[in-house]
Formats: structure tokens, C-alpha cells, sequence
């Protein structure tokens, strides 16, 4: 190990076991000496070469500000700056560079270590780079906010028939407002009290298939009929079908047969003898005729969500309606 002078050596270091372990640490470390000018690095592991792809001698006499570059936020700087005035340990997230001039983000903790007497003696810093897990976060969070948008949307197309539908029926001004909002009410409720689900409730498929029809078919009761055993749906499955069943409501007000005043949607559903598999098929009849769509956004994401949950579903686009079938294990 190579140090500055020997007012510099780490006391830890006369414990060789200490030694060895923090050597061969797989956090990356490194340890600063306040009462040498420019507060330098006297020391660092292995991981710490290994992260930053400089060697010892690149490292040792020189201020960790070396690993900053022309990306590396001023508030992230200060922030560091601040917990060194402040002798504080401090996390910090910052932009830093490694030798070939690739960049990470590095999740910094710094502090004081103090002798026996409380006097101040180094500060060490570990690095952690998180570049994948914020990209990753990024990821998700972009999908979750497409997602987001994409009901939304669909919120608005549904509402949009739901009034129009309503509209057509002889309502005074005052009845006719009465109801459109019981029913958008319905709309909002439906996608809360399905969707989310506290930890400890659980729906039966008649349940949820009903407060989800009910909501989204512009007439009501009248354009939808279920049919099926009492079946609690456990966790991971009513999720699934819960968002399932939205997406294909929605497709069948803005495209199918609950966007037609004669239009309508059967629903049946069983459960094999053994009890370990239940099976649906949504059906719908009255609506336009039906012409598969070139672009599968809508069935696309159910397909994703029962694939998720190791079932199946298949989508027969006939003219006169369309007709889903699903395996589902329970």
C-alpha cells in the first residue's frame, strides 16, 4: 500500500485481518487525510481501483474531485463540499468519470472517522455505482407513465360514448345530468375498487366482472350478461383479469358492440373439476361488423398481462363479433 508519509498510515491497518478485509472488500473505498493539504487520498481498496479503472499511483496524493467531469452536477459538488465543512456522513448521488472517460452514478457516502479523543483524523468515502438501477427506474417509470396515458385515453374515448348513448335517450336537461354522472362515477369507481386492491380483499370473478361491465357498458345492465360458478380469484390473478377485463371493455365501447345501442357482451366462465384452472370467454354480438385491426395495441396488452400469469387467450376476430377465450391457472 503505498501512502504519503507516515503520519498518514491508517491505524486500522496495524490490525492485519482489518487490513486484508478492507482491502478486499467489494464495496469500493477510499480514505482522505484532512490535515494534509488539498485533503488527499492516502488510501483506497481494490473495488475502488476496479470501479474507477485508475491504478494506485493514478490515485494516491490526489482529492477525490478528480472524478468529477464536465456532467457532474454543481449541486451534487456542494453537496459533498457541505458534509466535509459539516463533518456529517453523508450519501450523495453524483455524476463521476472513470479513467477511460465513461461516466457512472456514483450513490457516495461520505464521513468523519475520529480517534478516541474525538479528534478528526480522515474522512472515507464509499462508492456504489447505481447507473443501472436509476435507468432501470427510468424504464419503468416511462411505462408506467405510457400506461398511465393509455387509460386515461381510453377513459376519455369511453366517457365520450357513454354520453353520447345517454344523449340518445329522451331525458329532461336535468335527468339527463343526473345520469351521466351516476354512470362516469361508475367509470371511476370501477377503475379504483378493481384495480386497486387492498392486501387483504378478494373478489369473486362474478364481482369483478360486474362492477367492470356495469361501469363501462353505456346502457347498462341491459348490454351484458354473466354466467359462471363462484370463484374467489386469488392475488396474483385478479390483477390480471381486473386489468384484462378493463382493456377489453374499453376496446368494446370505442371499436365493438357495447359502442352500439343493440350491442352487447356475454361472459362466461367455469372452473375444471380438479380446481386448479379456470377458463373465460368474452363474446360479443350486435356491434359493427368486425375487421381485425392491423395494430394490436389493445389486445396486445392482454395477451402481455395473461401470458404474465402463465395462461393463455386466444383472439377470434369474427365478423359478426368478437370472441376472447382464456385459460387461466389458479
Amino acid at each position: 500500500m503505498k501512502v504519503l508519509d507516515s503520519r498518514a498510515r491508517l491505524e486500522l491497518l496495524s490490525d492485519r485481518s482489518m487490513a486484508y478485509a478492507v482491502q478486499h472488500a467489494r464495496v469500493p473505498l477510499c480514505i482522505t487525510d484532512p490535515k494534509l493539504p488539498d485533503n488527499p487520498i492516502v488510501y483506497a481498496n481494490s473495488s475502488f481501483f476496479d470501479l474507477v479503472g485508475y491504478t494506485e499511483d493514478d490515485v494516491i496524493g490526489k482529492n477525490c474531485r478528480f472524478l468529477q467531469g464536465p456532467d457532474t452536477a454543481e449541486e451534487s459538488i456542494a453537496a459533498v463540499r457541505l458534509a466535509i465543512v459539516e463533518r456529517r456522513v453523508e450519501t450523495v448521488e453524483i455524476l463521476n468519470y472513470r479513467k477511460d472517460g465513461s461516466s457512472f452514478l456514483n450513490a457516495l457516502q461520505i464521513g468523519p472517522i475520529y480517534d478516541d479523543d474525538g479528534a478528526l483524523l480522515y474522512y472515507f468515502g464509499s462508492q456504489l455505482d447505481i447507473t443501472a438501477k436509476r435507468i432501470q427506474e427510468q424504464k419503468a417509470r416511462e411505462l408506467a407513465d405510457a400506461e398511465l396515458l393509455h387509460r386515461l385515453r381510453n377513459i376519455v374515448n369511453v366517457m365520450t360514448v357513454v354520453i353520447r348513448h345517454t344523449m340518445r335517450e329522451e331525458y329532461d336537461a336535468q335527468t339527463l345530468g343526473r345520469i351521466v354522472s351516476e354512470r362516469l362515477r361508475a367509470l371511476s369507481d370501477a377503475h379504483f375498487s378493481t384495480i386497486i386492491q387492498p392486501e387483504d380483499q378478494n373478489l369473486t370473478f362474478a364481482e369483478l366482472s360486474k362492477t367492470i361491465l356495469s361501469a363501462y357498458a353505456p346502457l347498462g345492465p341491459r348490454q351484458f350478461r354473466l354466467d359462471g360458478p363462484e370463484v374467489v380469484l386469488p392475488r396474483p390473478l385478479l390483477s390480471c383479469l381486473a386489468l384484462g377485463l378493463h382493456e377489453l371493455a374499453t376496446n368494446s365501447v370505442k371499436h365493438g358492440s357495447l359502442g352500439e345501442m343493440d350491442g352487447s357482451v356475454e361472459l362466461n366462465w367455469e372452473v375444471n373439476a380438479s380446481g386448479t384452472q379456470l377458463s373465460m370467454c368474452w363474446s360479443e354480438r350486435g356491434g359493427p361488423a368486425v375487421v381485425k385491426p392491423m395494430r394490436q395495441s389493445g389486445s396486445k396488452i392482454v395477451l402481455d398481462l395473461v401470458t404474465a400469469v402463465n395462461g393463455s387467450i386466444d383472439f377470434n376476430w369474427r365478423e359478426t363479433g368478437l370472441i376472447v377465450e382464456a385459460v387461466f391457472p389458479l
